[in-house]
């Protein structure tokens, strides 16, 4: 994949107004069928767009990792502000992960995975984290030509990204929470 960072300088158009009306923060929490007490762990967590609500949902600690300290220290800032309490924040490669095997039951992987060294690998290693029950949840933009989004080489189509899911082993489906965003949730 393109193996290229978020860009810094755009930090603030991840939570802006405008985009929780295409990505709804609520929509990914719902996908996650959280009964309140699982760890998660947000892999590419960036400011926290999705790593704030997803706190808000569960009592148990939420795990934000982001390989730049910039967006963590965002995320700690926003966090801070909203006296949310159960986040860790950790810098590192999604591609290698120093947890035990199976110390999560959720997973969220949003608009990361094409920035990865690997997309196997990752997903293995996400897969090595997640407890025997466990939930991964993708979101990514769809492999079309759209105003939004990233541009096309930083995309994934979804049928490929649903055949790198099911050749790891995990069972997986596929739906949209626009036209332009697809999200895959899929069980170990």
């Amino acid at each position: 994949m393109s193996n290229q960072h978020f860009d810094i300088k755009a930090a603030e158009e991840l939570i802006n107004p405008a985009r929780r009306k295409k990505v709804q923060p609520e929509m990914v929490v719902e996908l996650l069928a959280l009964s309140g007490n699982e760890k998660i762990i947000d892999l590419g967590a960036g400011n926290g767009f999705f790593t704030l609500p997803i706190a808000e949902s569960t009592m148990e600690r939420v795990v934000a990792v982001d390989i730049q300290d910039e967006m963590l220290g965002m995320l700690d800032d926003r966090a801070k502000e909203q006296n949310i309490k159960n986040i860790d924040r950790m810098k590192s490669r999604v591609e290698s992960l120093t947890f035990p095997d199976g110390q999560f039951q959720r997973a969220v992987a949003a608009f990361v995975l094409p920035e990865v060294d690997g997309i196997e690998r990752t997903l293995r290693e996400i897969k090595r984290v997640l407890s025997n029950e466990g939930q991964l949840l993708i979101l990514e933009w769809e492999e079309s030509e759209s105003d939004d989004g990233p541009p096309m080489d930083q995309r994934i189509h979804s049928e490929r990204m649903m055949k790198y899911i099911q050749d790891e082993g995990f069972h997986a489906q596929l739906g949209h929470l626009s036209g332009d965003i697809y999200y895959i949730s899929a069980e170990k």
